[in-house]
């Protein structure tokens, strides 16, 4: 079955993956073009909430808003894409999306609970649920991983529960290595004040038997020492979502990412684009970069189909940037400035991201606000 764009002039925008990147795309599209949402999940998913969704069951379902509320004009088809060529999408049923334009999104996977495991929001929440049931009653927590999800989902069950204990493992040598000495020395700092404990340069000898998530005891050798808990998590290990595209399009690098050019096009593709996780951009891949990725390309698009020469470039930040909370109170972030890095005191970050989670944003690109 092959899938034409509709019979009113416009042209087929097919976007396949409906993250951060690919809903803000879809939604400047919506107007300009008919546009094709190829997402299995059935709701967006705000990734950046499901930490607190875990240790506050009641942020659940504000985690996830459908898409039937994003696209006003365009359709969602819910089924994974298997392969793309320049004219357009083949489907893991055997269909296929014909298009003018394509937006590819796909974003990366990473282990549970910083990313969903099922297509269905009623089952992500039923999951969540469950796995917070296990969390609260365990007394001792270990994280593996402490990069800014491990880091995240520590603030998040101390808020919840002052009196657990917590322990992070991470086998490097400095936690968020290539950011400034302040903003470190004051992660640290706070971590002290919450009580979670850090052990750097710690890697497992072997991982657990017990499934990441669940309760149970857990006995571990990490850097030598011997490790108790009641829980675990595993808090590393991301994948660029872009095993189905083959070499159809462009050779891929070590890390399955394509290579786009300023424009954001792939190499080689005047109407085949790629945003956030999946792009080859030399910069951390977050969520805000993901949606100023799809600015660039909706900007583009909406001047190709205008017939006019797409003119909008993507330059990426000379400088890293994160806003990472620790719990709504709690948390570091740097932006680029004028004076070069402005390093942000927690209230600014709680202010900023860590007290909502981008919670009323997101409400508004649904238009739900």
């Amino acid at each position: 079955m092959t899938e034409q764009g509709r019979n009113d002039g416009k042209p087929t925008v097919a976007v396949v993956g409906g993250g951060y990147g690919g809903a803000a795309v879809v939604k400047a599209l919506d107007d300009h073009a008919d546009v094709v949402l190829i997402e299995p999940k059935d709701a967006f998913v705000n990734a950046a909430g499901l930490l607190r969704a875990l240790t506050q069951p009641e942020w659940a379902e504000r985690m996830f808003l459908g898409y039937d509320s994003l696209l006003q004009q365009g359709r969602q088809i819910r089924e994974y894409a298997s392969g793309v060529d320049e004219s357009g999408v083949t489907l893991a049923s055997g269909g296929r999306v014909e298009a003018d334009y394509i937006v590819l999104a796909t974003g990366s996977g990473y282990p549970y609970p910083a990313k969903t495991r099922a297509d269905s929001a009623a089952d992500a929440v039923a999951e969540l649920k469950a796995t917070h049931a296990d969390l609260a009653g365990a007394e001792r927590v270990l994280i593996a991983g402490a990069g800014p999800v491990g880091l995240e989902l520590a603030g998040e069950i101390r808020a919840a529960w002052p009196g657990k204990r917590i322990t992070l493992i991470d086998p490097t040598p400095e936690l968020l290595a290539g950011y400034e000495t302040d903003l470190r020395a004051d992660l640290h700092r706070q971590l002290d004040e919450l009580d979670i404990e850090v052990r750097l340069g710690a890697a497992f000898d072997r991982e657990p038997e017990l499934e990441p998530g669940r309760a149970g005891n857990v006995v571990v050798s990490a850097g030598g020492e011997k490790i108790e808990a009641d829980i675990w998590f595993r808090a590393f290990g991301g994948e660029v979502n872009s095993a189905f595209l083959g070499e159809t399009l462009a050779p891929r690098n070590a890390k399955g990412q394509l290579p786009v050019d300023a424009k954001l096009n792939v190499d080689g593709h005047r109407h085949v684009y790629a945003i956030g996780d999946l792009t080859d951009v030399a910069e951390e891949k977050r969520a805000g970069f993901a949606m100023q990725h799809a600015e660039v390309v909706a900007a583009n698009i909406i001047a190709q189909i205008g017939g006019k020469e797409p003119e909008s470039e993507y330059r990426p930040s000379p400088v890293p940037v994160v806003l990472l909370p620790l719990g709504p109170e709690h948390g570091v972030g740097q932006f680029p400035s004028e004076e070069g890095v402005t390093v942000l005191p927690a209230e600014a970050v709680a202010e900023w991201k860590g007290r909502e989670l981008m919670t009323g944003k997101f409400l508004e690109l649904f238009n739900l606000a």
